[in-house]
């Protein structure tokens, strides 16, 4: 599973080149999608007006909403000094569920948000996903 973080949603809608291969990628893969957590599309509706209305028209995209267990778990990340609130929900939608499987990889524009073990890479990293 792939996770675009509060500054992967911006660049995407911004115009990130190799962001937006991927995305046209993924919406011509049946059951594909990039997972965006509900408080990234949130804080980056809050950083630029628009945002959220332009991630949520683009095929491929499906935004993970921040449900009860999720809300007293990110909570307690925050409260522990994991980071801001969309930047935990990041971390909890890319952590393994049942429903999920293994690790999911977090795309970032700040891959130092992001603790040691977990797969966060940075948007503009040489060679992100296969793309330069």
């Amino acid at each position: 599973m792939i996770v675009l973080d509060t500054g992967a949603a911006l660049a995407l809608v911004r115009g990130h080149e190799a962001l937006h291969r991927l995305a046209d990628d993924v919406a011509h893969i049946p059951g594909d999608w990039l997972h965006v957590p509900s408080l990234c599309l949130m804080r980056a509706e809050e950083k630029d007006e628009g945002v959220g209305r332009t991630l949520l028209a683009l095929p491929g995209i499906q935004v993970d909403p921040l449900g009860q267990t999720a809300a007293v778990t990110v909570g307690g990340m925050v409260r522990g000094g994991w980071g801001g609130a969309d930047t935990c929900h990041a971390l909890y939608v890319a952590t393994p569920h049942l429903e999920t499987g293994g690790m999911s990889i977090i795309l970032t524009g700040h891959e130092d948000d992001y603790p040691p073990g977990v797969l966060a890479i940075d948007i503009d990293s040489p060679g992100m996903l296969g793309f330069h």
